[in-house]
């Protein structure tokens, strides 16, 4: 990007020698024309390299990371690099390896779920930023009067499902529930968002007794799974990364007491669901690393260009699990993997 503003610059002072000069000699016609295809050359070999800050290693970020990095490779070759970094579910982590970014200068910020998005925009409001696996982008960043754009060096995707049609999922496999239990973990601002609005949502079409049940970190995981199956019919788990991370934990707890979880999207449930209506990541991760070319190489205007979301939704279940709960689904739904 440095090298293009530089060979701008410099064929613009030539330009403006040449009708200093006030001549028409053909000699400076040519000379000119040689400046304007020296200044393409130089464009067309422009390289570029993008920080890419990854929460917490979990296959739904993965998908994500691995579209956006398809999508910019495919599109840049190898005039794209990537210093890509995982913070291991650590918000302070994410701080040091946005502010590492900023100190190499990176072209552009890929922040892979909401704490790197946060992290990100403390560190720089020039770099820059794309989010992806972002529930909410008002919620993450204090934004009123949403709009659509954040105004500001930051766009994106985000991986919010319907909520309402999750919501009408859980009523549809689980008519008789009474009990709904909500776990999330209380230090992901989306996480909170989305149980909000699920609470809403059940109201809306059931009289159910909604509760929540929430967590710190991924060391009282188990105890709180423990309490929510003891007290509730069916569980939700939002698009949670620590939940996401402690799939195997959470199962380990709501299987054996028969307890079944309608999860926000398709790693969760692999893990320890029996449905979801759920995106797909990787289609996710591309679509934002098509937004990064816009970003890079057409100059787009990243304070103004619209979140995007997800183009289409699934209806899925995890087999196994519902064939050991007894879970009838309908013909509607796909297996997760086939």
């Amino acid at each position: 990007m440095k090298k293009r503003i530089l060979s701008l610059a410099l064929a613009a002072a030539m330009a403006l020698g040449l009708c200093a000069c006030g001549s028409a000699d053909p000699q400076n016609t040519t000379d000119a024309a040689a400046t304007e295809e020296t200044s393409a050359d130089a464009s067309a070999g422009d390289s570029y390299t993008v920080g890419i800050c990854q929460l917490v290693q979990h296959p739904a970020l993965d998908a994500a990371t691995k579209g956006f990095k398809d999508a910019l490779t495919e599109l840049l070759g190898d005039k794209v690099s990537f210093d890509e970094q995982n913070a291991a579910g650590d918000s302070a982590t994410c701080a040091t390896i946005a502010n590492q970014f900023v100190a190499s200068n990176v072209d552009l910020i890929l922040a892979n779920a909401t704490a790197p998005l946060q992290a990100a925009a403390a560190a720089t409001n020039e770099i820059p930023i794309l989010g992806t696996s972002v529930t909410d982008y008002a919620t993450a960043l204090e934004i009123d009067n949403w709009s659509g754009a954040t105004g500001v060096n930051i766009s994106g995707t985000s991986d919010l499902a319907p909520i309402a049609e999750q919501a009408a999922m859980l009523k549809e496999l689980f008519p008789d529930a009474v009990n709904v239990g909500i776990l999330y973990c209380s230090a992901e601002p989306n996480s909170q968002y989305q149980s909000n609005e699920m609470i809403k949502s059940l109201e809306a079409i059931g009289s159910y007794s909604v509760k929540e049940y929430t967590f710190a970190d991924s060391n009282d995981i188990a105890s709180v799974a423990t309490t929510a199956s003891s007290e509730c019919d069916v569980l939700y788990i939002p698009t949670d990364n620590t939940a996401a991370s402690n799939a195997e934990v959470i199962n380990n707890v709501c299987l054996p007491a028969g307890v079944p979880i309608i999860s926000g999207e398709e790693g969760i449930c692999s893990g320890c669901g029996v449905a979801t209506l759920s995106i797909d990541y990787y289609d996710l991760g591309y679509a934002t690393g098509k937004m990064a070319y816009e970003v890079l190489v057409n100059g787009a205007d990243v304070s103004t260009m619209s979140v995007q979301y997800a183009p289409k939704v699934t209806k899925e279940y995890n087999a196994a699990i519902c064939e050991e709960l007894g879970v009838e689904i309908p013909d509607d739904y796909v297996a997760i993997g086939e």
